[in-house]
């Protein structure tokens, strides 16, 4: 009897999520741990990469012993990740040398606006598709080397290696046998050339980056290695995806013109532009995906650093929550937020913005406004800035969105899935399975191994749950619109830029 299941670790900013998928695509056991979040600093933002790997372990036992297999049944595993978290560790040891700097962290925010001084920001752009900010990996590790000389010396000794998330989790996977990653993790460390696919001498040298330090560059549906007595069994590991590259390919959107909008901790909406690279001149990154060969293709994406992390907010923080589904039912308390707007630039402000200087308000306070109006604007606020990155990416790309694919924890969110439909004036689609993200990961390996025979295969798995039709008139979105973007203003310190 050959494999029956593959699986997939979801390794996300909050925790890990390790399902199991059958050959039908059908869920049949699930892991989850969350990982704890360190704040050293206002605007710092690190994990413990230990932690992360140990969540791995934990939730893919969990998951296998929840669908009642062993790891001799797996196929293959797919990795997906949080993308642009930095992790630097001792080639000789395997253990990391430093926390993982997470991909919300502001710390390099003085080394991108040195960088921008000096002239190279079209640089980047023209070879990353990316901007210079703090988001990304490359700059996180700038600031570790001149913190920390030490390490910079390590570093060029060749006695360190550096990866993103899944570059971790497959050294650790493989007992340190391999250190790889795939185009589309690597499109977003600012040292990556998307037109010519490979690690860029000129950029790594801008940044003080080691060449040495990098991993391999692999197919994101390629077996790159095998995870050694995988609790018990060798394994191969057969996928590797960034997070939102990953659900975009489990949403289906293989092909140009295709578009998703992931709600998880941040909000990623991402449009495949196929084997063309779109200019963005509306604040959206071109960075790159899967296409329907299963090799690096362009896409345009919009990133949005706070979404479900504001309900978070509001329950862990603020504690007027009790739980992330309970923003549902206090939201329903009123019919709107009487002019309340929670704009949340906790870590500054993503696309299509680009303000790592701004914070975080609530604006338009009455002594009417309660717990009830300041949740539904938090809600809001996760559709408005999906809205804002939409028309950045419509202009962008030239076309009209008719529907827009969503996945990720918010989805399940009701009120605000009919709110995000009303403000766009278009169909909001939630699927079945809305753990795209990991479903992602295990396509690619089920289709790397041939568990799953092709991409029809695949496509055929994809149901819609619920299609959310816009019940208001059209036009209806202009003036919140108009009214959340005034809030945006007041947070900036350069609101015209």
């Amino acid at each position: 009897m050959g494999p029956t299941h593959v699986l997939a670790i979801d390794q996300g900013t909050t925790g890990t999520t390790s399902l199991v998928f059958d050959a039908q695509g059908a869920i049949a056991g699930r892991g989850y741990a969350e990982i704890s979040q360190h704040y050293p600093q206002p605007g710092w933002v690190e994990h413990e990469p230990i932690e992360i790997w140990e969540s791995v372990l934990a939730t893919t036992e969990m998951a296998l012993e929840s669908a009642g297999i062993g790891p001799t049944h797996l196929a293959g595993i797919g990795i997906t990740n949080q993308r642009e978290t930095a992790v630097l560790w001792d080639r000789a040891t395997g253990k990391p040398v430093h926390r993982a700097i997470v991909w919300q962290c502001r710390r390099s925010a003085g080394i991108c606006e040195e960088l921008k001084a000096s002239g190279k920001e079209a640089l980047f752009r023209d070879r990353t598709g990316l901007v210079l900010d703090a988001y990304f990996s490359g700059t996180k590790l700038t600031w570790l080397f001149r913190q920390h000389p030490e390490l910079a010396a390590r570093a060029a000794g060749g006695e360190l290696a550096f990866g993103t998330v899944d570059s971790w989790l497959i050294w650790n996977l493989t007992g340190g046998q391999v250190h790889a990653t795939d185009a589309t993790n690597a499109s977003r460390t600012l040292l990556f050339d998307i037109n010519e696919r490979r690690w860029d001498p000129e950029l790594a040298e801008v940044l003080e980056v080691p060449l040495g330090i990098l991993p391999e560059v692999r197919g994101s549906a390629e077996i790159v290695g095998s995870a050694a007595n995988f609790h018990g069994a060798d394994v191969p590991i057969a996928g590797i995806a960034g997070d939102q590259q990953a659900a975009l390919f489990g949403q289906g959107c293989v092909e140009a013109g295709s578009a998703k909008n992931t709600y998880g901790t941040g909000c990623f909406l991402m449009l495949n532009t196929g084997e063309v690279r779109r200019s963005s001149s509306h604040g959206l990154l071109e960075t790159l995906a899967v296409g329907p060969d299963l090799q690096p293709c362009f896409a345009l994406e919009g990133s949005v650093f706070i979404a479900g992390a504001l309900i978070q907010w509001l329950r862990d923080e603020l504690q007027i929550i009790g739980s992330a589904a309970e923003s549902e039912s206090v939201a329903e308390g009123c019919a709107s937020s009487d002019g309340v707007h929670v704009v949340p630039a906790f870590v500054g402000l993503g696309a299509p913005y680009w303000d790592m200087e701004a914070r975080g308000a609530i604006a338009g306070l009455t002594r009417g406004s309660g717990v009830p109006q300041i949740v539904r604007a938090a809600l809001e606020a996760i559709a408005f800035q999906s809205r804002d990155v939409l028309e950045a990416m419509e202009k962008d790309a030239g076309l009209r969105l008719s529907n827009l694919r969503v996945d990720g924890g918010a989805t399940a969110n009701s009120l605000l899935m009919q709110f995000q439909a009303d403000l766009l004036g278009i169909s909001v689609d939630r699927p079945e399975i809305a753990e795209t993200t990991a479903a992602g990961a295990a396509y690619l390996a089920g289709l790397a191994t041939g568990f799953y025979a092709d991409l029809d295969t695949v496509a055929s798995v994809r149901r819609s749950e619920r299609v959310f039709e816009p019940q208001q008139e059209r036009g209806f979105g202009d003036e919140l619109q108009a009214g959340w973007r005034r809030a945006v203003a007041r947070v900036r310190l350069r609101p015209t830029e």
